[in-house]
């Protein structure tokens, strides 16, 4: 018999981080397009962070048609992506800049980083964006999934940091609650 899993965060019941969700009004809309293996892996943190932000939406895709994205993209959107040498040279939105204040929607996608870099080539209208990218040392508290990229952030991680600049008057940190419930989890049964 299959286990019983929850029907929101679809993780095992004696797993599942509900409780801790929050429900945060965002202006910018977030669209995360997920690769459609990142929709089962059980540390899916998009999906995590679409069940927060109450102006969001979660498509699970590898590609999208060029209808389909148009779609889905807002007039004034950006990619939160980091500014590979790889991709083309486009407009950076910086916290206060002018562009920051217009932004309707942050384009996120959710997959490891060998699976992001394919849908970026199947899908060069997000190469275009604009992108909003982190600059320095970044530090990640994602200790049960590791990434082959130093310096890099989970997807809900990263999305926390890119509203808490662009959004500045909100406090978007909260939404680690979950994420900080589901390593605490995992560390528990990890050390059983």
């Amino acid at each position: 018999m299959p286990r019983q899993t929850c029907p929101t965060c679809h993780r095992p019941l004696n797993v599942c981080y509900c409780s801790a969700l929050v429900h945060i009004s965002n202006r910018i809309k977030v669209l995360i397009i997920q690769h459609p293996l990142e929709e089962k892996h059980p540390f899916n943190t998009g999906r995590m962070a679409h069940l927060c932000l109450e102006n969001s939406e979660l498509v699970v895709a590898e590609s999208l048609t060029e209808a389909e994205l148009k779609q889905l993209l807002k007039p004034s959107s950006a990619l939160l992506y980091p500014s590979l040498e790889w991709l083309p040279e486009v407009e950076q939105i910086k916290p206060g800049d002018p562009q920051s204040q217009q932004l309707e929607q942050l384009v996120v996608i959710d997959a490891n980083w060998r699976k992001s870099k394919k849908m970026l080539h199947l899908q060069p209208a997000l190469q275009q964006l604009p992108r909003v990218s982190f600059e320095g040392a970044l530090s990640s508290n994602y200790q049960i999934r590791h990434s082959s990229i130093p310096n890099s952030l989970s997807t809900i991680e990263s999305i926390v940091a890119a509203m808490q600049q662009l959004e500045a008057d909100k406090d978007f940190n909260a939404m680690l609650q979950p994420f900080e419930t589901m390593i605490e989890f995992q560390k528990r049964i990890a050390d059983s």
